[in-house]
């Protein structure tokens, strides 16, 4: 990571009014918006709020260098400081999290190579919040921790696993670090000042994750047996003893996953699923019983416990089907979330973050026809200030609402999808579907580049959420087991027969696009229903499921893995679009990053090579540099720009 010089740069804010007036008329915007407005990565994002509510850390995109940059703002003068940049390519900024109002730990993730095989590092550091100029200091002091252990010559992988942050001791943080023997990491309490460790407890066999209580004591220990999946859930009683909570197999059986303590130690938080769907229960510990806390009929409860920084108990759930994204049981809480959507009407409103007295909060807020702004409220002023916008390029009005619609699939079950339709041009038109990757992922509602991008071109747009996606219960979710080509390419096809039947899709003008497990469904669609689509486009794509499993056998998930995609090589081998290419008449556009750490770059490479030995139409983009996320942004230009040309020859 490289410094910034000093310096102090000046941010205006200013406070929330009527919506903002735009720069263009609606006539304007019938023209074509120009691609980068659609390719830029957010100006502001990752926005932290510091314990006292006074000052804010965000990364910042240099558009002109690939750079990323860390910041940090106090509201109330509009200073600015600069404090490290990150290249994104060998060293990425990965989060950083306030230690206390003057400290800012930041987690930088490093590319590393051995034995053929390249993978990620992390570290920690600790900043002043005005170090402009200054360097990082590594956190882990080997002076201090190189007495632990038990191979010289090996440093743990991953040094920035934070287990509680110690709100009411500011200088000190928990840490979980294997540093004796891998995937068993020791849990130490470490000063974030003088860099000083002490081991609190020492690794046990299988334990990968430990959990405290909200007054900072170490309570819970959560083993995987990565053989055999089985998963053991522990609690460290008063006497220092390990009492088994729960158990279950993470591939056959329905999860149990601990949301934390209540500000009573003896009350904790977790989640089972309720039937089909996940809920949120609590246990007294003293007595095991078990009360339900909420539940939602038709999705997983999928969100994280909500805390008071004044109380320390838990005050509500996030939850994507809650208003704001959030379930409050506490009144005060839920009424701040009811004027909030009073005042900015029509958007999902989030509270992010409050400050350690809960005067202060960060609020983002979003909406289909929005695409993201940040505010900071003081409920003791009664005040609330607009921060930024994410993309303040894009014309709000120039966006068009998605609409959620249920679609019949033919074994009569039902998924749903979401539509989005250009603001201009007459049905039928020109479509893209757009299927999620994961494929365990699910898609919502709120802005999405992507589907901004393609509405802009003139192209309705359908996301549909097939059997396999997150949220919808257990077993719509199990159907992505060993299914990859199956029941879930099969929804992506109804999805589209659909799209043509009521009349939103020019039969003759339909293009798959689709990232990750998108991909692997967008070239699986070439194979499987090549009549439906006039193209198809794969970002990071999967196109032969036997080499995704034998790529795995490097890492410790191998079996899980395999599990997963399917234990018969010849299965894998009769789901895998690479070994039908003799029969694709589909155009294809092919795009990946040269350094994806989640599905490797030859995925795309011996799919283009095969396509050329067959004399296929193609094309194939690699991304110097580029990642799993697009998150270069010279990188999301060529994509967009790739892809605007591939869809522009067979959709217009």
């Amino acid at each position: 990571m490289k410094r910034f010089a000093k310096g102090v740069i000046m941010l205006c804010l200013c406070i929330v009014s009527a919506a903002p007036v735009s720069l263009a008329t609606a006539n304007e915007e019938a023209k074509l918006t120009p691609i980068e407005v659609f390719s830029r990565l957010p100006q502001f994002y990752s926005v932290a709020l510091s314990p006292s509510g006074n000052r804010i850390a965000m990364e910042r995109n240099s558009e002109s260098e690939d750079l990323a940059a860390l910041m940090t703002l106090d509201i109330e003068t509009g200073k600015v400081f600069y404090l490290l940049r990150a290249d994104n390519k060998k060293v990425k900024i990965n989060w950083y999290r306030w230690a206390n109002d003057e400290d800012l730990l930041v987690s930088a993730k490093y590319e590393i190579s051995e034995a053929g095989t390249k993978y990620f590092k992390t570290r920690l550091y600790v900043m002043k919040y005005n170090e402009q100029g200054g360097d990082p200091e590594q956190v882990i002091d080997w002076r201090h921790i190189k007495r632990y252990q038990e191979n010289s010559k090996r440093a743990p992988q991953f040094q920035d696993e934070i287990i509680d942050m110690l709100p009411d001791d500011p200088d000190h943080i928990l840490m979980a670090i294997d540093i004796a023997r891998p995937l068993e990491p020791s849990v130490f309490k470490v000063n974030v000042k003088t860099r000083k460790i002490s081991r609190l407890e020492k690794g046990k066999k299988r334990i990968r994750d430990w959990m405290t209580d909200r007054q900072g004591n170490l309570r819970i220990g959560i083993t995987l047996n990565y053989e055999t999946g089985d998963r053991d859930i522990y609690l460290l009683n008063e006497e220092d003893e390990y009492e088994k909570l729960f158990s279950y197999n993470v591939s056959d059986d329905k999860p149990i996953s601990i949301a934390g303590f209540a500000a009573d130690p003896n009350i904790l938080y977790f989640k089972r699923y309720l039937g089909d769907y996940r809920a949120l229960y609590k246990m007294d510990l003293t007595t095991r019983e078990e009360t339900l806390v909420y539940a939602d009929d038709e999705y997983d409860v999928d969100g994280s416990l909500i805390y008071s920084p004044v109380t320390k108990d838990a005050i509500g759930v996030r939850h994507a089907n809650a208003k704001g994204g959030r379930y409050y049981w506490e009144p005060r809480y839920e009424a701040l979330q009811e004027n909030l959507n009073n005042v900015l009407k029509d958007r999902k409103n989030y509270l992010v973050k409050f400050s350690q007295n809960e005067d202060v909060y960060l609020l983002y807020s979003e909406s289909d026809t929005h695409p993201g702004r940040y505010y900071v409220g003081n409920q003791r002023e009664g005040t609330l200030k607009f921060l930024f916008d994410q993309y303040p390029d894009i014309v709000p009005e120039s966006l068009s609402d998605h609409t959620r619609v249920d679609i019949t699939m033919r074994d009569k079950a039902t998924i749903e999808g979401y539509l989005t339709l250009p603001k201009h041009g007459e049905a039928p038109y020109p479509t893209v579907i757009f299927p999620h990757g994961g494929p365990g992922g699910r898609d919502y509602a709120g802005f999405d580049y992507w589907t901004a991008y393609f509405n802009s071109r003139g192209y309705a747009v359908m996301r549909p959420n097939f059997r396999g996606s997150t949220g919808y219960g257990y077993s719509f979710s199990e159907a992505q087991m060993q299914s990859w080509g199956m029941a879930m390419q099969d929804d992506i096809a109804d999805a589209t027969q659909w799209m043509i039947d009521q009349g939103y899709t020019d039969k003759t003008k339909v293009c798959i696009v689709g990232a990750s497990y998108g991909g692997f469904a967008a070239l699986a669609a070439t194979v499987k229903s090549p009549e439906m689509y006039t193209c198809a486009v794969s970002f990071a794509g999967v196109s032969d499921l036997d080499r995704l499993v034998f790529r795995a056998r490097a890492f410790v998930n191998k079996k899980l893995v395999k599990k997963q995609i399917g234990e018969d090589q010849d299965d894998r081998e009769r789901r895998s679009p690479i070994n039908f290419v003799e029969n694709i008449k589909t155009p294809i556009l092919l795009i990946h990053g040269e350094e994806d750490r989640v599905v490797h770059v030859e995925q795309s490479r011996n799919m283009a090579e095969e396509l050329e030995d067959h004399d296929k139409v193609f094309e194939y983009v690699e991304l110097p540099f580029g990642n799993h996320h697009l998150s270069i942004q010279s990188n999301r230009m060529k994509t967009f720009e790739a892809m605007d040309k591939f869809l522009s020859k067979y959709l217009q």
